[in-house]
């Protein structure tokens, strides 16, 4: 015989198994949709795209740390080198600014030497361009700090006469906390900056 608690009974039942399904589905939807968040974000440290002044959008793919570390240290190398000795009268101290942002107080040290030494005031006397002509560095990545030795050729226009140069220079490369845009761009310091050796060579411009 069938009573109305019966019934009551079933419908409880029904309500809970209800509620389990519902529990399950929310637990599994939440699930899946945190693998494909990762799975996204995973994906995406593989890829970036770049937006060109057109605004077309091309894939790019992310080089390994170590390449991406090797590319960095050598244009950061570049950059101080240009900035530290391609300089002129009315280039030099804006150019030294720069270049100060890329070193410690060992580049700082350089530079004030120089200063008490009259390059500085040569130039603007003498209205001299100082010209970088290559920078060519070697890194070594195993540990940090990073050493490096870099060869830089420049040549010194007096009007007339021009002659050339080349400098070997050494030192270390530490990571900065974080990156600086845009006076630091790529996160790295100069440290133990010292100038090994200037010669002066065979005309660069007669070689070009």
């Amino acid at each position: 015989m069938k009573t109305h608690y019966k019934n009551i009974y079933e419908v409880l039942k029904l309500n809970r198994f209800i509620v389990l399904v519902v529990v399950i589905g929310a637990v599994t939807s939440t699930v899946a949709s945190s693998f494909i968040s990762y799975t996204m974000y995973t994906k995406s440290l593989n890829g970036a795209f770049a937006i060109h002044t057109d605004g077309a959008i091309s894939p790019l793919e992310w080089v390994s740390q170590k390449e991406n570390l090797e590319v960095e240290a050598l244009e950061h190398l570049r950059l101080f080198h240009n900035y530290f000795y391609g300089i002129d009268a009315t280039s030099y101290e804006n150019h030294i600014e720069k270049a100060l942002w890329l070193g410690n107080s060992s580049v700082d040290d350089v530079y004030r030497q120089k200063k008490t030494d009259g390059v500085y005031n040569r130039i603007i006397q003498y209205a001299l361009v100082q010209k970088v002509i290559s920078v060519t560095s070697e890194v070594n990545l195993k540990s940090e700090p990073y050493s490096f030795r870099t060869v830089t050729l420049f040549e010194i226009n007096r009007g007339s006469i021009i002659d050339s140069y080349e400098m070997v220079t050494t030192g270390y490369l530490i990571h900065l906390e974080k990156r600086h845009f845009p006076k630091n761009t790529h996160g790295l310091l100069i440290t133990d900056y010292f100038e090994n050796s200037l010669k002066k060579i065979k005309n660069l411009s007669v070689d070009r």
